[in-house]
């Protein structure tokens, strides 16, 4: 697990995640918090109940079927509770009345199992866009003269836009979210590939020179090799 000693906490989202299957909970919350985000897992909806008054959540992610009581309670009681917090329902049943239902009673958005983490994510996003949380800040990571706008994901050098394809865009993320740390190829590829690529690290070496001839054109490079070790993104010392 990554730390984040340079997130600054008092800002980062905070995310409750409410399944009963802990595999997906705990993915879902350890995605999250390679996204700076601070993020609290619950198995039951009494669990949640509880946890979500002391952790205070900017946004839910709950599945509908729990052991206890189901997502509709738990949202129903969150409400009651005054909690305005914006929800997102996970369920496995795709029926019309379910997704109705759900965002009738105060759900904000609906995924249906099984899904990808990273449309989740995008999901959540929207969500926390359009609610008026004032926690939530519009997220822009900058290293020297690139800047990087996570909403719209444009991508700027020295404010020339640079044009990226959604790999790239990613492994680029990874790199200035974790500036100055030396990242391993290993360590990129769990968190880019997701293990897809079965320790072929020479991918991991394609994609940084795609991203250095696009960054790098007539400027200081800024993502340098470390040898035996990795990568990392960093302005070169003067």
């Amino acid at each position: 697990m990554p730390h984040h000693e340079h997130v600054d906490k008092a800002n980062a989202v905070r995310l409750l995640v409410v399944d009963d299957e802990p595999h997906i909970a705990d993915l879902v919350a350890t995605v999250a918090r390679y996204e700076g985000w601070q993020a609290a897992t619950a198995a039951s909806g009494e669990a949640a109940l509880a946890t979500a008054a002391e952790f205070h959540p900017d946004i839910v992610v709950l599945d509908l079927m729990l052991p206890d009581l189901d997502g509709f309670t738990v949202l129903d009681r969150l409400r009651s509770s005054g909690a305005m917090v914006p929800v997102v329902f996970l369920t496995a049943r795709d029926g019309t009345a379910d997704r109705v239902a759900g965002l009738t009673r105060g759900g904000d958005d609906y995924l249906v199992k099984p899904f990808s983490v990273e449309e989740l994510m995008a999901r959540l996003r929207a969500v926390l866009r359009r609610s008026t949380g004032p926690q939530w800040k519009r997220s822009v990571l900058k290293v020297s003269d690139l800047a990087m706008d996570e909403d719209t994901r444009e991508v700027r050098r020295a404010g020339r836009l640079v044009t990226l394809t959604p790999t790239e865009y990613e492994l680029l993320r990874y790199l200035m979210r974790r500036s100055p740390a030396v990242l391993t190829k290993a360590q990129i590829l769990d968190h880019v590939w997701e293990y897809d690529f079965g320790g072929r690290s020479n991918v991991v070496e394609l994609v940084i020179s795609h991203l250095r001839r696009k960054l790098d054109d007539g400027h200081q490079p800024l993502i340098h090799t470390v040898r035996g070790v990795g990568y990392v993104l960093r302005k070169a010392p003067d």
